[in-house]
């Protein structure tokens, strides 16, 4: 592969690369335009990367075409060769980190499922079920006091009843993680519903669960502080954070075929530069 051949080699995995981080960026867009504000904890970091991505991109392709109005003298090509050498090292960087995250991400989110209950069409979660990670971010006063007004907020329990006319309706609904663990009692409580926002409080309950004692009808309070709201939260945060996660595994399979051909790349351009 002669310099000429490497030169164009790197300038497609430059392309290709570019395009790559457009598709990180719209990926970071597409996911914040799909949740609330409370929600968008993971859109910032995946938007910044492929950004972060471009720009390297960018300088890397605006560099070549400055050092193509020169002649490519020995210490033109060694500028180039220099530059991507940085080039190759910062991506090696961001492989590395995606890597990082992505094992971290599939370990955090190993634990943790719902729970089949007789007579419903979704399931119901336990905060015990998730790792040490989560209980801990969850369990931190300052963060839920956070997520608790995010979730107030979204209105998501209040539209129930807007989505649910009837308590057929709402008996046969498939409800979220959040919906299920935040807007209502747990089952175990045994509370009759009346509709889909409101229970009967009168009723002695069955389980002597502190979640029993915690939740009020009330559209501020509702079962914001039980563990089970808890729970839907994490579970939320699983499903987005193992999204997250396979999107990481294909952006890096793809940045590291980027990488090893940019190796491969350079140093026949250096090696054909030896010979002449």
């Amino acid at each position: 592969m002669g310099v000429g051949t490497s030169n164009f080699v790197i300038r497609w995995i430059n392309f290709f690369t570019m395009l790559l981080a457009v598709a990180v960026i719209i990926f970071g867009i597409w996911m914040s335009n799909h949740h609330d504000g409370c929600r968008k904890s993971l859109t910032l970091p995946v938007i910044s990367l492929g950004a972060f991505i471009f720009i390297i991109v960018r300088t890397s392709t605006a560099t070549c075409q400055h050092l193509k109005e020169f002649d490519f003298s020995f210490w033109t090509l060694v500028s180039s060769l220099t530059f991507h050498l940085q080039y190759l090292i910062i991506l090696c960087f961001i492989l590395i980190a995606i890597l990082v995250f992505t094992v971290l991400a599939f370990i955090v989110t190993n634990n943790g499922s719902g729970h089949n209950v007789a007579g419903l069409r979704y399931k119901e979660y336990q905060l015990e079920d998730y790792s040490s990670w989560f209980l801990k971010q969850l369990n931190n006063s300052r963060n839920w006091a956070h997520l608790r007004s995010c979730l107030v907020k979204s209105e998501d329990c209040n539209k129930l009843s807007k989505k649910y006319k009837t308590l057929k309706q709402y008996k046969l609904a498939k409800l979220t993680s959040i919906e299920a663990g935040c807007c209502r009692p747990p089952s175990e409580c045994g509370y009759p519903a009346v509709n889909a926002s409101y229970y009967d409080l009168t009723f002695h309950p069955v389980s002597a669960s502190y979640d029993c004692r915690r939740y009020k009808n009330s559209r501020v309070v509702k079962c914001y502080d039980c563990d089970s709201c808890k729970a839907g939260v994490a579970q939320y945060m699983k499903t987005e954070w193992r999204i997250v996660a396979i999107f990481n595994v294909v952006l890096f399979v793809v940045l590291a075929i980027i990488y090893f051909v940019g190796c491969c790349a350079r140093r026949n351009a250096a090696r054909s530069h030896s010979k002449a």
